[in-house]
């Protein structure tokens, strides 16, 4: 038998080892914590994928999941595939009703709508009014600033035979346009022009009225919440 050199025994011991450790790695499934250059897809074996996060066809697909100072605890970019600007997050129930989702054009809450008003007097006399001939508050509230926009609808009335008008400020600026008594005030709009500036503080709504020469002009609010973008 010919004489083998001699690290042929060294070689063949550290080759039986590799095997075994490729056979160990194989057969077991390390922990994953990084996805690098590629996607990851969670889902039920043969089912939809329920989550989605890295690259696909060429578009970049991000989610992020983190709290600390100065980042957000949950955002997501591109989320339908077909743009390239943040996308809404949507919370549905078990009926594919949408009950939560906020407001990619400002930020803050699209949706639910929370504000219910109860019911009010049908007795116009007794509405908040006035008989001043200059713009006064007859009614006023504070509000939690969640939202970019509000709608509210009121009823007006004026005395027979008498003319007056309406109008609403929000934080003192004057908020839609002036209507006649009588008519209804229906207007939907920003709160204000800087969003951020406002979000989470009181926000002042004050009904005015005036009567333009005598006779008393009533307002009652019957409908207001906040809105989306």
């Amino acid at each position: 038998m010919p004489q083998l050199p001699e690290d042929i025994i060294d070689r063949l011991t550290q080759m039986e080892r590799r095997i075994q450790q490729l056979s160990t790695a194989v057969n077991s499934r390390p922990a994953l914590n990084t996805v690098a250059g590629g996607a990851l897809s969670v889902g039920p074996s043969g089912g939809p994928v329920i989550f989605r996060v890295g690259n696909w066809n060429g578009t970049e697909y991000q989610m992020d999941l983190r709290r600390q100072t100065g980042n957000r605890a949950l955002s997501m970019y591109n989320g339908d595939g077909t743009a390239t600007s943040q996308q809404p997050l949507r919370i549905y129930d078990t009926a594919e009703r949408e009950i939560f989702s906020d407001d990619v054009g400002n930020g803050g809450l699209a949706r639910p709508w929370l504000a219910m008003l109860p019911p009010q007097d049908s007795t116009y006399t007794r509405w908040p009014q006035t008989t001043a001939t200059a713009m006064t508050t007859v009614a006023m509230s504070y509000n939690v600033a969640w939202q970019p926009k509000m709608r509210l609808l009121m009823n007006t009335r004026v005395t027979t035979g008498y003319t007056g008008s309406v109008q609403v400020l929000v934080n003192g600026v004057q908020w839609g346009s002036t209507v006649a008594a009588g008519s209804d005030f229906n207007y939907e709009g920003l709160i204000s022009s800087d969003f951020g500036s406002v979000f989470g503080t009181l926000l002042k709504v004050e009904i005015q009225a005036m009567a333009a020469s005598g006779g008393t002009v009533y307002v009652n609010p019957v409908l207001m919440h906040g809105r989306q973008t």
